[in-house]
């Protein structure tokens, strides 16, 4: 499965679970960190977690492949998923609109909204 693959498999996972305002960007030419960057929003702390065990499971399950890092499960106010090629961002609302990832990233012109 190619990186922008598995971040489009990624944002219709976060959609299945009624995540907000999903974002795929694609980071690759900005970042040697990821090839696409994959944003969403929790309306709560308990759907923040949800999103990102959904993902985990989902990905575990059917691909069977695990990230390679995961950050923030202790507060689920902004957790991190680390897929190499595919980093996941779950944010709380507040959170995302504090550090606006998607705006600092969104100056690439090549992102997808799901």
């Amino acid at each position: 499965m190619t990186a922008q693959e598995l971040a489009h498999k990624i944002g219709i996972i976060l959609d299945d679970k009624k995540a907000k305002d999903i974002e795929v960007i694609d980071v690759s030419e900005k970042t040697i960190l990821a090839d696409y960057f994959v944003i969403a929003s929790g309306t709560s702390t308990t759907h923040v977690k949800a999103l990102s065990d959904e993902v985990e499971f989902m990905l575990k399950e059917q691909d069977r492949r695990l990230a390679d890092h995961v950050e923030g499960h202790d507060s689920s106010r902004w957790i991190l998923l680390d897929y190499g090629d595919v980093v996941v961002h779950v944010f709380h609302t507040e959170e995302r609109d504090f550090y606006s990832l998607d705006k600092l990233w969104r100056l690439s012109r090549n992102k997808d909204q799901i």
